[in-house]
């Protein structure tokens, strides 16, 4: 008689486009279920609903597409959250002693007898859904259960806004005060401290049609929070609003603002961004930790090759250095590393930034504003008559900024700057297309960077296994060396995510004076790249990100997530 495994592979290799000896070979290095179902869906391409599917004609049970179907808050009374969520089983109804749960793994038995134990139930009936639907599920299910009472409530009002301070630093203490006095405070409260819990970066309060979702950004990735009552939605972002030191009567144009609390002995800034949308206003809060972050370029992550190029770099007298990428790629971060190492009693440190992230003692820091005029290039002029050492340009928008940082790079002073573009190359090709001439361009520049922000595998749950060579170079890492990776798999001391923490790739071209000839020249990015390869030790994001998949850094996943 034909095992599960096998009549699972031989149904699922009836499906086109599949590779049948790859499966067999999936089927014998697996360890069991689980294992088999994560092989078959990341080395094979196989989709977790055609497995499901499979599992609910052989085993007879239903098929339920979470999505289609609402699920009853009184079901997170039936399961504790923590078996819930280290089961990974959804509650979906009970009649009696029989409870009817969600899960993914049919085959898992003692999850079965644990639930039967522990909540005392005659009869588990199962359904089957989609895993990652399950979590989600869960995770809505089982977030509201801290939520004061009052917020259930359909007559709900506008409480204790009005009472609040106009100061915009607030301590733990005084919240808890205030808390007493108004439950949409307690709301808001709870809010802030979950998130800072599980190390959101960014929290975001999100108004939809019928109530107001919070999201958490943890390590780069949005993840559900709160689902809130809409009655409650004017009260919750007056209250933020009021904090962050922004105009509660204006709900037209986008606002933003700042506060402070104190959370763990340690003092947190809140950037706060409004906006207005469809449903509300949608309120972003940026966690700014100065604690929490590790000024210095050896605790960024960055690997030993492109690192030691980045150094060279740091070391010339004078120039301008960029590092470009996207938002929330930690340009910031590198930059205020430089800054923090180059701090010394003997220089004019002056950086100019939009907005101000970090205070640092012993630099000169101006915030740009342009209502009032005062622009990145109209600072920069007025800072070098300041007699600086080395200017910090948190960015270069416009050929004003452009023309003037590289000039006074010319004469004597150490920039630093960042550039929106995809490589590093691609910031020579941008300075250009601003109109600077090559001859200047090539004169100035020392290094170009680009960096991304990946997440690290968890320490205490990542698994090692085997991808093949043919699917290594489908993904696009041409490799002859070793095939053992690492995957996530999820644990408590990473929220069930598999990753905790991020780190950063980086590429670094140095320009030497062979690159100099090829921009006066106006040589084309791949051919720039490609000597650089050769004689420079450059490598490209991707590959420097490949590099951190050998090592159990990361995963092959996350580096085609952000480097494609």
């Amino acid at each position: 008689m034909a095992s599960l495994k096998d009549k699972l592979i031989t149904s699922l290799a009836n499906k086109e486009g599949t590779d049948k000896k790859l499966m067999e070979r999936v089927g014998k290095e697996s360890k069991g279920f689980t294992d088999l179902k994560r092989g078959l869906i990341e080395r094979c391409g196989i989709s977790e609903e055609d497995i499901l599917l499979v599992l609910a004609k052989e085993y007879k049970v239903p098929y339920f597409d979470l999505d289609r179907y609402r699920i009853s808050q009184e079901s997170r009374d039936f399961l504790p959250k923590d078996i819930a969520t280290k089961y990974k089983i959804l509650p979906i109804s009970r009649i009696g002693d029989v409870l009817t749960i969600a899960t993914s793994n049919p085959l898992d038995i003692i999850a079965l007898d644990d639930i039967k134990i522990t909540c005392s139930f005659k009869k588990i009936d199962i359904v089957l859904a989609n895993e990652t639907k399950i979590l989600k599920s869960i995770n809505t299910l089982f977030s509201d259960k801290d939520i004061p009472a009052f917020v259930e409530q359909e007559e709900t009002p506008d409480m204790g806004v009005q009472e609040i301070s106009h100061k915009t630093d607030y301590s733990l203490e005084d919240i808890l005060k205030e808390s007493k006095r108004s439950p949409i405070v307690r709301v808001v409260d709870l809010i802030i401290f979950e998130g800072l819990k599980r190390r959101a970066s960014d929290l975001h309060i999100e108004p939809t049609a019928k109530d107001l979702t919070v999201r958490y950004r943890i390590d780069g990735v949005l993840h559900h929070g709160l689902t809130l009552p809409k009655i409650n939605q004017s009260a919750i972002l007056a209250r933020l609003k009021i904090m962050a030191g922004m105009n509660i009567t204006e709900f037209r144009v986008p606002q933003d603002g700042r506060f402070k609390i104190r959370f763990e002995n340690r003092e947190i800034d809140f950037r706060v961004s409004a906006l207005p949308a469809n449903f509300g206003e949608k309120i972003v809060l940026r966690v700014l930790d100065r604690q929490s972050l590790s000024f210095g370029l050896e605790y960024l992550g960055f690997s030993s090759t492109p690192l030691e190029l980045f150094e060279e770099a740091l070391a010339a007298p004078f120039g301008i250095i960029l590092v470009t990428g996207p938002t929330g790629s930690g340009k910031s971060t590198t930059l205020y590393s430089i800054i923090s190492r180059l701090n010394l009693p003997e220089k004019n440190i002056i950086t100019i930034e939009d907005p101000v992230e970090y205070q640092l003692d012993g630099i000169t820091q101006i915030q740009v504003n342009s209502e009032i005029g005062l622009t990145f290039s109209t600072s920069l002029r007025s800072v070098l008559r300041q007699s600086p050492d080395v200017v910090m340009v948190g960015e270069i928008r416009d050929s004003e900024t452009a023309d003037i940082a590289i000039k006074a790079s010319l004469t004597g002073q150490f920039i630093f700057s960042t550039l929106h573009t995809n490589n590093s190359v691609g910031a020579i090709t941008r300075l250009a297309d601003m109109g600077i001439e090559p001859f200047l361009i090539s004169s100035s520049l020392i290094a170009t960077t680009a960096q991304r922000l990946v997440r690290k595998l968890c320490s205490n749950c990542k698994e090692k296994y085997s991808v093949d060579p043919a699917v290594l170079k489908k993904m696009g890492f041409p490799h002859n060396g070793p095939t053992d990776f690492y995957r996530a798999i999820g644990c408590q001391g990473c929220n069930k995510t598999g990753y905790k923490g991020r780190v950063a790739l980086m590429e670094v071209l140095s320009i030497d004076d062979e690159i100099k000839n090829m921009v006066v020249k106006k040589a084309a990015e791949d051919d720039i790249a490609a000597y650089a390869m050769q004689k420079r030790r450059f490598r490209y994001l991707k590959d420097d990100g490949f590099a951190k998949c050998i090592d159990g850094t990361t995963t092959l996943e996350e580096i085609l997530r952000v480097a494609g």
